[in-house]
């Protein structure tokens, strides 16, 4: 496949572009942060730099690398604990809905007949962060997309580097693994967590 992906310099795009590589995809990975880039192209990829919030920007971008897939692994997240602030939380929501609907854009004026999203396994307390995890997977959904429900993400380099947090959690390096093999799944929702 030809796949575009969105926060490929984060957590989990960071261990995907990799897998997706050594599987025989041509990858194009996105970041805002041009210190990044190298490391994109290290690992076999195509490197972007440009905003979310860039809507025309980021259009030209997809439609120029043509991807027939897009994976959206963007998220907000200060490099903290698991507790994060209410600032944090609100720049997390606005990923998950104002990045969505620009990433969307993109991928249909693109042309990509595929979309991966990640979402999450848990429930949040009603609010602004549990209504952008709606919008997100309606939206996505409503693409025709698959909806990748993760678990909390755990060992190296995420909140929780030592420790398994409460369920539903996953490992990221078997998030990373999953995400992979359900590039091929059906528009829908699929849940990623550790074994049980």
């Amino acid at each position: 496949m030809r796949i575009f992906l969105a926060g490929a310099s984060g957590v989990i795009g960071s261990r995907l572009v990799p897998l997706l590589v050594q599987a025989g995809h041509e990858v194009g990975g996105l970041t805002r942060t041009p210190a990044k880039a190298d490391a994109i192209a290290e690992h076999g990829a195509v490197p972007f730099v440009a905003d979310v919030y860039d809507p025309d920007e980021l259009t030209r971008v997809v439609v120029g690398f043509g991807p027939d897939t897009v994976l959206h692994e963007l998220t907000d997240l200060p490099d903290l604990r698991a507790e994060l602030a209410a600032g944090a939380l609100a720049a997390n929501a606005r990923i998950r809905t104002e990045g969505t609907r620009n990433l969307l854009a993109a991928a249909r004026a693109a042309g990509a007949q595929r979309l991966l999203a990640q979402s999450i396994a848990w429930q949040q307390q009603p609010g602004p962060g549990a209504d952008a995890v709606a919008e997100l997977e309606r939206s996505v959904l409503d693409f025709g997309g698959v909806v990748l429900r993760y678990g909390q993400f755990y060992g190296p380099g995420t909140f929780f580097p030592d420790e398994a947090p409460d369920e539903p959690r996953v490992h990221i390096d078997l998030a990373a693994r999953r995400t992979v093999e359900a590039l091929e799944a059906p528009s829908g929702i699929v849940t990623i967590t550790d074994p049980d």
